[in-house]
């Protein structure tokens, strides 16, 4: 990792993939695991909403785990 991109949960890198490409799924693009990151072909919108969706789900989580659990 570069300077200042130190993980705080070691192994997030791979659960963070793995959402991106199930929310890209989700959406309907065309992009599949093991494409080594090349995104030139998806446009800058439909990768941005992949991001949005990948911070509205943590936010999500993140608020049922200070809550508890409860929805």
């Amino acid at each position: 990792m570069g300077r200042g991109k130190s993980q705080i949960v070691p192994g997030c890198h791979k659960a963070l993939d793995d959402m991106k490409y199930e929310i890209a799924a989700e959406l309907g693009l065309p992009v599949h695991q093991g494409s080594e990151d090349y995104w030139g072909h998806v446009a800058a919108r439909d990768a941005g909403a992949v991001g949005g969706q990948i911070t509205r789900r943590l936010i999500q989580a993140a608020e049922q785990m200070l809550h508890g659990g409860q929805a």
